[in-house]
């Protein structure tokens, strides 16, 4: 835990200060293409329940999340013009190094959900939370277009709820059991890998 923490602190630091311009730039160009902040915050559940806000370029009009907690599909009116290549290639994530640093997050493990389906999960399910949640996980390869997945679900919220979620969970419960370093490098690995393949 103490090295998982050594490289979260080192590596997070390290990517905000070499990619500090590209920061700025995202910035700039969030604030002149639509009204509001550049950064969007939401609380999350994280190690232990306990609740923190977690860091995100904006990518929707301002107060868009009051309908839906879920984005549905690539082309969700919420999202604004510049939203949609920042989350096509996960820019908008880029702030939660700063997540990282505060220790709020580690760079792999379970992505953190929202408190209203926290509430949902079972006993065994809570068992993900006694970990520190990631900027990237082995669900987050295997559903990195959730989005369209939800898009052409009848019902996008019930069908987040019923299937994806557990089988997201699945996948935490395997990582919680099975980790080490190097299978957190291999997933970073992979999850730019699935990125750049989009």
């Amino acid at each position: 835990m103490i090295a998982k923490r050594i490289f979260d602190v080192f590596f997070s630091f390290t990517g905000i200060v070499f990619i500090l311009p590209l920061l700025i730039l995202l910035a700039i160009i969030i604030l002149l293409d639509s009204r509001g902040g550049f950064i969007y915050r939401q609380t999350r559940v994280g190690r232990n329940n306990s609740e923190f806000k977690l860091f995100k370029f904006r990518t929707m009009r301002t107060g868009s999340d009051k309908a839906c907690l879920l984005t549905i599909g690539d082309h969700d009116c919420r999202i604004t013009r510049s939203g949609h290549w920042l989350r096509k290639y996960k820019l908008d994530e880029l702030p939660q190094l700063f997540n990282i640093l505060k220790g709020d997050m580690s760079f792999v493990g379970p992505r953190p959900e929202v408190s209203k389906y926290v509430a949902l999960y079972d006993q065994v399910q809570l068992r993900i939370l006694t970990v520190k949640p990631g900027l990237t996980d082995w669900a987050s390869i295997d559903y990195i277009d959730e989005s369209q997945l939800l898009a052409s679900a009848k019902n996008p919220e019930a069908y987040y709820i019923e299937h994806i979620i557990p089988l997201k969970i699945a996948h935490n419960l395997r990582y919680i059991d099975h980790n080490n370093l190097w299978i957190d490098l291999k997933i970073i690995l992979l999850t730019i890998k699935s990125i750049l393949n989009k």
